[in-house]
């Protein structure tokens, strides 16, 4: 007897996505009883445990970790194949991941334009930094993402999207800053390592041997942004990002030089791996102009 099946593939897919059995069942649409037969019964076909359980949460074991990646490429490639049985409307869910900035200035007409399209094609939409968006593109867990330059396009398809220019904020009490100099002993603000901004942030520090005397790693850029506001530190952000806060006048702002400063946003996916939902938003983004201001 086959030991996989994609419909309890889906509810595994459910309950990794929900934390646990409870969310799993209300998303599903399925009691809870059933769901948890579902997995026992998945977790004896397998000879494994798909799962540890820390203080009422599900946490997937390393062997789930590996199932989850193959049911990702499995639930995707059926998914394909419903559609291509129905071609005259596209269907399905289209899994991207984006860049904050990406997500809070650009992809909202982007969204609602391809929504407008594509009606039956439900946008699924995580954030995270450049490093760990082309991993989970890498690893099947999202179909393309939208990142920024500088990355390793390895095994990638990549169109360019979006043009940004990035401005250093700082506060409004610091005398006027001209360039990497003025910032000695300054704390920088900015994400985890792994954001491709914070590397260009810390490039340019680098190209007059400054070196920050410190580093506030927060999550947002309202967060980012808040902080330089208060006098904490100095960070970096794309101008559309700021245009879209309407706060330029609460920061002092410097646009980084343009060879460093102006960085492109590629939308990147696997190589021969796009469904048809995400030919239909690459046909859409390549319809417009490339370097989007």
């Amino acid at each position: 007897m086959r030991r996989l099946d994609l419909e309890t593939l889906r509810i595994f897919r459910a309950v990794v996505e929900a934390d646990g059995i409870t969310g799993a069942a209300q998303r599903l649409g399925r009691v809870q009883s059933n769901v948890t037969t579902r997995i026992k019964t998945l977790e004896e076909r397998l000879g494994t445990k798909l799962f540890r359980r820390e203080r009422n949460r599900l946490i997937l074991s390393e062997d789930g970790a590996r199932l989850l990646t193959y049911a990702e490429r499995l639930l995707q490639l059926a998914d394909e194949a419903e559609l291509a049985l129905s071609p005259d409307t596209l269907r399905g869910t289209l899994r991207l991941g984006a860049l904050e900035s990406t997500t809070a200035a650009r992809l909202p007409p982007v969204l609602s334009a391809f929504h407008a399209a594509q009606p039956e094609v439900r946008i699924d939409l995580s954030t995270g930094d450049t490093a760990s968006l082309l991993r989970r593109v890498r690893q099947f867990e999202i179909e393309a993402a939208f990142v920024s330059e500088p990355f390793d396009p390895h095994e990638l398809e990549t169109l360019p999207v979006f043009t940004e220019q990035l401005a250093l904020i700082a506060p409004l009490s610091l005398p006027a800053i001209q360039g990497p100099d003025d910032l000695r002993g300054r704390t920088m603000i900015a994400f985890e390592t792994g954001c491709s901004y914070r590397r260009i942030f810390e490039t340019w520090l680098a190209t007059a041997s400054v070196v920050p005397d410190g580093v506030m790693e927060l999550a947002s850029y309202h967060a980012i942004f808040a902080c330089v506001v208060a006098g904490s530190g100095v960070g970096i952000l794309p101008r559309a990002v700021l245009t879209a806060l309407g706060a330029e006048a609460q920061v002092q702002v410097l646009e980084l030089p343009a060879e460093i400063g102006r960085v492109r946003t590629h939308l990147v996916w696997r190589k021969a791996q796009a469904s048809r939902p995400l030919d239909a938003l690459r046909r859409m983004l390549a319809a417009a102009p490339a370097a989007r201001e």
